[in-house]
């Protein structure tokens, strides 16, 4: 038996080594041939071009692309995703025209426009290019119509682009006389789609903002495809059922109120979470109540992010809306439903007489949230620079100072009640260096976290600041009456560890379960001349009724839509998205659509 092993080993590297000479025969022979007449390299003998003039001209075209993968598009995983990714496309078009420079011009090109025009639309709108986006700009005369009146320039660019990669193709294509064999193609295309699936998963999930990253531009648009088509499957942006009983919802032309309004002010909280949420956390026990309502108690508010996305919790402050309900698109819920919006928040208050303003503290086309703000009535935006701001993060003082001019100037003018709304900053990561350190307030106990201890300095000066703000009110319009509410918009960073989580995660790469308590913050309600009813006597709200607790607190009357959430609120216990069963949020999503109040897609 060892002795037949010994044979069969001594043939097989027997046949080895007859290969091996053959193969080495061959490229002597190919050089030689080469040497003698060196047009060969050239040309076919057919007069063609040959086969390795045309893969070296193919990959001559892809450095531009290598070299740009590896400068923009992250670490390895990434580099491997959209490599991957974009062979594959090439494979395509190979399997597709059976030409090995068409294939090149034609995915190298891809690259070129996608970044080019994810750079340009990250200028203009802060954002990265979306899949979606075709079906978005592209679906309605409005929209293309939008696109050439902004942006013309950028259209004939784009146009012209594509032009020149059309004629580049055919050129390619007169010159590739060497067609590939589709079996080839094929196995190619096959193989390389099995490579991205494996690549998609070294990758791991994109980061929850990238989306608004000026980077990653191939990366994020190659990843944006699977909720694109993910959406075109489901036929609409939001979640609903395909038919629901009951009478379309009536959009009110005017506002029944039969007294003057309260003004309200709305503070929308970065970051702000009660400390008294985790038992172990030593702190100065003062700030609590910051957290309270007039009731005295700290209403628990489910909000739909974590650590950052303070977009996401606006968006469901202002329509009524969870952002769960547009799945893979919940990121990109502002952008893509600006004026596809009825009867939101600040519309049911223009409704009612209410002069809608807000102070935000960053710049207007953050996010694109001042076309956002506008579509849904919050029509007059102070940004940073109209507030004068030097930094990105003010002290919240800053900002209810701006907010007290514009009342004080406002109640000179008119009498109409005022809606303001206000962004604080103070409390937004990083907590790394010390806020304002000139400023002496408690932070944690001994041996608290570092960025805990820090974050809960800026909780206290949150603190000072907003009973300033209530004694101004009460001093500088004493026979107004004013209903102000707040609410935090997510957690801060801060909290991971207290979460059972890694210090060395970002918030990006944090995904939570929808129970988690790190989507749990607080929302209060109080007057000043003014006794707000009753809030709602649920364990935990959801953000998306949060309008309806607005209009509520001001005794404002409710449309048809808003009185349906009012229903909903008691028969979920207060729950919207994981409402049981699903078909009482399906069935509203489908009645708001059928009313002209959602347009979906």
């Amino acid at each position: 038996m060892s002795y037949g092993g010994g044979e069969a080993a001594k043939a097989a590297s027997s046949g080895a080594a007859k290969i091996t000479d053959r193969v080495t025969e061959r490229i002597w022979a190919r050089a030689a041939e080469w040497t003698l007449n060196p047009g060969r390299l050239l040309f076919a003998p057919d007069g063609a071009l040959s086969r390795s003039l045309i893969v070296g001209v193919a990959v001559l075209f892809t450095l531009p692309t290598v070299n740009y993968f590896w400068k923009y598009e992250g670490g390895p995983g990434n580099l491997f995703f959209v490599s991957s990714v974009t062979l594959t496309l090439a494979a395509g078009v190979l399997l597709a025209f059976r030409r090995v420079l068409v294939a090149s011009v034609l995915a190298n090109a891809l690259v070129g426009i996608v970044a080019t025009v994810a750079w340009a639309k990250h200028q203009a709108m802060d954002m990265a290019l979306h899949a979606y986006d075709l079906v978005f700009y592209l679906s309605s005369s409005s929209t293309i119509g939008f696109l050439w009146r902004d942006f013309r320039i950028y259209v004939v660019a784009l146009m012209a682009a594509v032009a020149a990669t059309a004629i580049a193709a055919a050129v390619a294509h007169r010159f590739d006389a060497r067609p590939v064999r589709r079996r080839t193609a094929f196995v190619a295309f096959v193989a390389l789609a099995i490579v991205t699936t494996i690549a998609a998963e070294v990758k791991g999930e994109r980061r929850h903002t990238q989306y608004y990253w000026n980077g990653f531009h191939i990366s994020s648009f190659y990843s944006s495809w699977a909720e694109t088509v993910e959406a075109l499957w489901r036929g609409q942006l939001i979640e609903a059922a395909n038919s629901a009983p009951g009478a379309h919802f009536a959009m009110p032309t005017e506002c029944a109120a039969t007294t003057n309004p309260p003004h309200i002010i709305l503070i929308h909280q970065e970051s702000l979470v009660p400390p008294a949420y985790f038992p172990t956390l030593a702190y100065d026990h003062r700030v609590d109540r910051l957290f309270a309502s007039q009731d005295g108690k700290v209403h628990r508010l489910r909000v739909e992010t974590y650590g950052g996305a303070s977009w996401l919790t606006e968006f469901a402050v202002l329509t009524g809306l969870s952002t769960h309900s547009f799945g893979g698109m919940q990121q990109f819920v502002q952008p893509l439903m600006a004026g596809k919006l009825r009867d939101t928040l600040p519309e049911a208050l223009g409704r009612c007489g209410y002069r809608n303003v807000v102070f935000y503290p960053l710049e207007r086309n953050f996010v694109s949230n001042a076309k956002f703000y506008a579509s849904v009535g919050l029509k007059e935006m102070f940004d940073a620079e109209d507030q004068g701001a030097k930094t990105d993060n003010e002290r919240d003082r800053f900002y209810f100072g701006n907010a007290l001019n514009e009342i004080a100037r406002h109640l000179q003018q008119s009498r109409r009640p005022l809606f303001t709304m206000i962004f604080t900053m103070a409390t937004h990561s990083p907590y790394d260096t010390a806020f304002m350190p000139e400023v002496d307030v408690p932070g944690g106990g001994p041996g608290t976290d570092p960025e805990m201890n820090e974050y809960l300095r800026r909780l206290a000066m949150a603190q000072i600041d907003y009973d300033d703000l209530r004694r101004e009110i009460a001093r500088r319009f004493p026979g107004e009456r004013f209903v102000i509410v707040q609410y935090g918009d997510h957690h801060p960073i801060a909290t991971r560890t207290l979460l059972g989580l890694s210090n060395k995660l970002d918030a990006e790469d944090i995904l939570l379960p929808l129970e988690s308590p790190g989507f749990m913050t607080y929302y209060a309600v109080e007057g000043i001349n003014y006794q707000p009813p009753p809030l709602p006597e649920v364990e935990t709200l959801d953000v998306p009724y949060m309008p309806l607790v607005i209009l509520n607190a001001a005794r404002l009357p409710l449309s048809d839509s808003f009185r349906e959430r009012q229903r909903m609120l008691a028969a979920c216990n207060g729950r919207y998205f994981t409402c049981e069963p699903r078909d009482t949020v399906l069935a509203f999503h489908r009645r708001l659509i059928d009313s002209g109040l959602i347009d979906a897609h």
